[in-house]
């Protein structure tokens, strides 16, 4: 069954294993190694904000370089997540030829979002759960199914909060495949590297660039970690935001909403409505006038020959899922 099949049939673009099987790990060793990652996050965005902060102070503004291998850095890591964790490997949506899977697992580890396999499994139960008991980062309830304090609380739980003490799924169970797929297997075991590629690129070309160990500081500050700072919390948004605030144009089960204002810096990511409508589709803007960056890359591909059985959604399906609208009888 192709990634079309399967988004017409409303599965949500994988396959999940026997249901007997357990889907959370009760494992302290994972619990402390999941939380000292969110605090490793925070700590480096944290030092890359204060060496920005104090590069400014010292006169040294950012150049035209600079934001350029920032936003090489961003575009690439951030076409690593959405296409690459999020469109491809989790939800199956389209299917492409080995190094670009290769490629898009090495850029999605770059973002430092946890592991391909970690973060597939994570975002499966996500859909699994959406905004009910298990979501490991819904605003509304928390993931053994209770309200949030408040309506604060809860938004702070989907934004950063989740990170430091959500349920460890089992990859098992959300992720077999992959655990199969030895190319992405091998990338999967070498996640560090990827982290470390993803700080030594900006800080090399910084150098290259600048000419001196001035630019190799910059580009690791502005490339790497104040990089890693913005796509953590455009990736925040959405779990956060984009599951309050915004249009629901779709019956998708859940409180997901889209946002067109966030569509430009998530890549495509914050139409997130019409994503949970249509989980399998690997098209999130599915209007004219919904830019979807994220989206465009894979119409690049499948255009190129490498990537094909493209996820779409159907007009009849579409129609059958807008909100307010009932189905037409037979």
């Amino acid at each position: 069954m192709n990634a079309t099949q399967e988004l017409e049939a409303g599965r949500p673009g994988t396959r999940l294993p026997r249901p007997t099987m357990v889907e959370v790990l009760d494992s302290r060793h994972l619990k402390t190694a999941q939380r000292r990652h969110a605090q490793a996050v925070v700590l480096l965005s944290a030092l890359g904000l204060a060496l920005a902060v104090g590069m400014l102070a010292a006169g040294h503004v950012p150049t035209w370089i600079d934001l350029g291998i920032f936003s090489g850095m961003f575009l690439a890591v951030g076409i690593g997540s959405t296409v690459g964790f999020h469109r491809h490997f989790t939800h199956r949506s389209f299917k492409a030829v080995t190094p670009v899977r290769v490629l898009l697992a090495v850029l999605g580890s770059m973002a430092m979002q946890g592991t391909v396999i970690f973060w597939v499994s994570l975002h499966r139960r996500h859909h699994q759960c959406s905004d009910a008991a298990g979501d490991p980062h819904s605003p509304h309830v928390s993931d053994q199914g209770r309200q949030h304090r408040s309506f604060l609380a809860g938004l702070w739980h989907s934004y950063i909060g989740w990170t430091f003490h959500h349920e460890v799924p089992n990859a098992a169970y959300y992720a077999r495949d992959l655990i199969r797929d030895t190319p992405i297997a091998r990338v999967n075991r070498h996640y560090f590297l990827c982290v470390a590629l993803g700080l030594l690129i900006p800080a090399a070309l910084g150098g290259m660039l600048h000419g001196s160990w001035a630019g190799v500081l910059s580009g690791l500050v502005w490339g790497g970690l104040i990089r890693i700072f913005v796509w953590h919390n455009m990736i925040w948004s959405i779990t956060s935001v984009a599951h309050v605030f915004g249009r629901r144009d779709f019956d998708s089960g859940d409180a997901s909403t889209n946002n067109l204002w966030l569509a430009l810096p998530t890549l495509g990511e914050s139409f997130h409505n019409n994503h949970h409508a249509f989980p399998g589709s690997a098209l999130m803007g599915l209007k004219w006038w919904q830019p979807d960056l994220g989206g465009w890359v894979v119409l690049a591909l499948e255009k190129l020959g490498l990537a094909w059985d493209v996820g779409r959604p159907s007009a009849e399906l579409m129609e059958k899922k807008l909100v307010g609208v009932r189905p037409r009888r037979a």
